[in-house]
């Protein structure tokens, strides 16, 4: 008897200390069941003329290169190390570091790939790559690797991720080409933890729906399930982009996550209309977004030359599906 009191005044404090550790992870926001196709893509009607040096968030949101940056914490998750750290002026950026060497990193990969993006229509947050910069915390002011610098933009709320299998734009072509444009650069982490919604602060005040896709770092690489490679020119020339077509179908070599995601879903036409876009893209602004992402003229190279290969093999699919098949006219 004495047992069963003692357990029956201990469950209710062990439940009160557990409950509050599992309301948070039980808490999800609710996703918009409709947006705009605005949301996700917009037509870039001045792309000869955009910036992808300073991307559309433009030189005045740039981390300085000068200045001492101040602690605030540790980055949470990630396989590059970083930190949460502070400006002069006041903004908070998320530094994603990098290696002296960069190869193998995920920082200039995200800034380069989020600046084509950008440029072809699709909406990204404010990034940028520092080589290195000055760190000021506890124990004194140090020079550290530099990388990708987020910047926490105060008109750009967070409502959560969202999903690749469901969302409002699931089958229009923009959705599509948006895989094929990251399919290009090989990327392999299709995961939805990496899809952001924000709610973003028009000059009115009124809030427009943002659907992002943002750490970009797993990339120019080989991809796989296990041991994908990021950021190495070496294992990008040598892979084969796209396989051919099947059932009407464009088939990829990718092995990455999410593989089952293409299947069954690219045709040749949205493929075509993907590497339409990338084509417009002059010999500059290919140059000017790799530039913003830390590279040397001689990587950069390397890697834009099989990116055209990439772009031109999408565009041969795409020009197969409107030629007529042997003995039709």
């Amino acid at each position: 008897m004495l047992r069963r009191t003692l357990l029956l005044g201990i469950l209710p404090v062990v439940l009160a200390v557990n409950a509050p550790l599992r309301t948070p992870a039980a808490q999800k926001t609710a996703m918009p069941s409709s947006a705009p196709l605005s949301a996700l893509w917009e037509q870039p009607t001045d792309l000869p003329g955009r910036d992808l040096f300073n991307g559309p968030w433009g030189p005045a949101r740039a981390p300085d290169p000068d200045a001492v940056y101040t602690y605030v914490r540790s980055k949470e998750g990630g396989t590059n190390p970083g930190v949460v750290v502070r400006d002069p002026l006041g903004r908070v950026w998320h530094v994603k570091q990098s290696p002296r060497t960069n190869q193998g990193s995920e920082g200039p990969v995200e800034v380069t790939l989020s600046r084509v993006l950008s440029a072809v229509g699709y909406h990204q947050p404010p990034v940028y790559f520092l080589q290195s910069f000055l760190l000021r915390d506890s124990s004194g002011t140090r020079r550290e690797p530099g990388g990708r610098f987020r910047l926490d933009e105060p008109t750009m709320k967070s409502l959560g991720e969202w999903s690749w299998k469901q969302n409002p734009f699931v089958g229009m072509r923009p959705y599509k080409g948006l895989l094929v444009i990251l399919l290009t650069f090989n990327s392999a982490d299709l995961k939805d933890s990496n899809n952001t919604v924000y709610e973003v602060q028009g000059p009115a005040g009124r809030g427009e729906l943002r659907y992002v896709v943002r750490d970009l770092g797993l990339a120019l690489g080989a991809s796989g399930h296990f041991t994908p490679k990021r950021n190495n020119p070496d294992l990008f020339e040598r892979e084969t982009f796209i396989k051919g077509v099947n059932d009407g179908f464009v088939t990829f070599s990718f092995h990455g996550w999410r593989e089952g995601l293409l299947r069954g879903t690219i045709t040749p036409a949205d493929a075509g209309w993907a590497s339409s876009l990338l084509s417009k893209l002059s010999d500059r602004q290919w140059n000017d977004a790799f530039r913003a992402g830390g590279y040397t003229p001689a990587v950069a190279g390397r890697f834009i030359r099989k990116l055209h290969a990439n772009i031109a093999r999408a565009q041969q699919i795409a020009d197969g599906e409107s030629r007529p098949a042997p003995g039709r006219r």
